[in-house]
């Protein structure tokens, strides 16, 4: 009924759980980079589209590990 907040774009992939990954440097949640969040909103439709196609690929790079800190590697 109120049509004035409705929006014909594309959905930001933000789930709210915004975290950088130290090592891949894109966000655990949504998989995006900080640039490709801050530019978010500048983004046309086509290259929002383009960058949700190429999201599913990246959460491959995370890999999950059950806590404790990461091994360290000596010379």
């Amino acid at each position: 009924m109120d049509e004035v907040w409705k929006r014909d774009e594309i959905d930001s992939p933000c789930i709210k759980l915004c975290v950088l990954h130290s090592v891949e440097g894109i966000c655990v949640g949504c998989f995006r980079t900080a640039d490709e969040i801050a530019a978010w909103s500048t983004m046309t439709p086509e290259m929002r589209k383009a960058l949700m196609e190429s999201l599913p690929e990246r959460a491959g790079r995370l890999k999950k590990r059950r806590g404790g800190r990461r091994k360290e590697h000596k010379c």
